[in-house]
């Protein structure tokens, strides 16, 4: 082979390597064309939820203790022997009721001296009143007289006194604890007899954390539960705050009564208490899937005019169980997308997927629970 002809034989293999490659592409394009993806306006399919107005409350979880609503230690008024003992552990009595009796011999004996002694003096004070009108004795003797006679008559009264404190009365209803002392058994003041417990009504005491101290209000509403009784729920409402702050625990004491008809609360027991702090009764709700947080800033993905994707900050409020609530930034009745945020542009059409189950729904009126401990 010549020189020449070598050289037309590579441009001749030059030009066929060209055209393959042409056609290469020409047919690559052709295949990309015919398997290209969808146009760019076709619609995301995302779950839609409707930004409901429903109310929502904030409550602070605290832990207490109960109390009664009146509870004392029985002790009588003076010394002596017991008489009888007249109710039983654990018996429901009236205020008034008589419970306990000393022996009242001696109180009623000096009751009847003092009685002849006043009967005497007032008997010499009528005689002398009598005598100084038709002055037969002297001022000083009708003076002496009458003193006398307002000595016996408090005397007579003082008696009187001292046989009632030999009886001992209920102050209050209620019911009676556990029995201290038997029949025969002296006393002195400072022995205890028994309890006396009102338990009709339960107050709960509980200390909140003084940054709340402005959220605070007479009349909030609590609710309270006792390891006892786990399915049960009691409701009470708030009728003290303290005036002051502790100075080491920061602190303020907060009391609530919680009605007590079945007797199930006892004074002493620990309980747990969700106290409200405010209601609001028509506060906008989301699916808390529905937020996209970048660094302080929240957004929501809404389906804005002719179905079409819009981005929309949001400040929010509360957090509750699987929803939050929308400050500002959202009205009712507008729809978010709450699943497949990741799928959505601006401008982007939505289009609205079958809800998975119920946990996006917004129909409930949640309740949103602070700790007193964060911060």
């Amino acid at each position: 082979m010549t020189q020449g002809s070598f050289a037309i034989s590579i441009a001749r293999g030059a030009r066929a390597i060209v055209v393959g490659l042409l056609t290469f592409v020409a047919f690559a394009g052709c295949k990309k064309k015919q398997a290209g993806g969808p146009p760019p306006n076709f619609p995301a399919q995302v779950v839609l939820v409707e930004a409901k107005r429903q109310p929502i409350a904030e409550t602070l979880a605290l832990v207490g203790s109960l109390a009664a609503n009146e509870m004392i230690e029985l002790k009588a008024e003076a010394e002596g022997v017991i008489a009888d003992i007249l109710f039983q552990e654990g018996q429901a009595v009236k205020k008034g009721d008589l419970l306990l009796r000393l022996d009242e011999s001696k109180w009623v004996a000096g009751l009847a001296e003092a009685e002849a002694n006043l009967k005497i003096s007032e008997t010499t004070f009528e005689r002398n009143k009598q005598l100084l009108r038709d002055r037969l004795v002297s001022q000083q003797e009708y003076d002496q007289s009458a003193a006398i006679f307002q000595a016996h008559h408090a005397s007579v009264e003082l008696r009187r006194r001292m046989l009632q404190d030999a009886r001992v009365l209920a102050p209050f209803t209620g019911v009676v604890g556990a029995r201290q002392v038997s029949p025969g058994q002296v006393i002195t003041k400072d022995t205890t007899l028994t309890w006396l417990v009102d338990a009709a009504v339960i107050k709960a005491e509980f200390n909140v954390p003084e940054r709340f101290i402005g959220e605070l209000k007479m009349g909030q509403h609590m609710d309270l539960n006792v390891a006892a009784f786990p399915k049960e729920k009691f409701h009470g409402e708030v009728y003290f705050i303290a005036p002051n702050v502790d100075n080491e625990l920061r602190t303020v004491l907060v009391k609530a009564r919680i009605p007590n008809e079945k007797r199930l609360l006892k004074p002493g027991m620990f309980a747990n208490l969700d106290l409200t702090l405010q209601v609001r009764d028509s506060a906008v709700v989301i699916p808390e899937t529905a937020v996209m947080l970048s660094g302080q800033r929240a957004s929501v993905w809404i389906q804005g005019k002719e179905g079409m994707a819009e981005l929309r900050f949001v400040e929010l409020g509360l957090r509750l169980p699987g929803q939050v609530e929308v400050v500002s930034g959202l009205t009712g009745g507008e729809k978010v997308v709450a699943e497949g945020t990741q799928k959505v542009t601006p401008g982007k059409p939505l289009k609205a997927a079958p809800v998975p189950g119920p946990a996006a729904s917004t129909n409930a009126a949640p309740v949103a629970k602070t700790a007193p401990s964060g911060e």
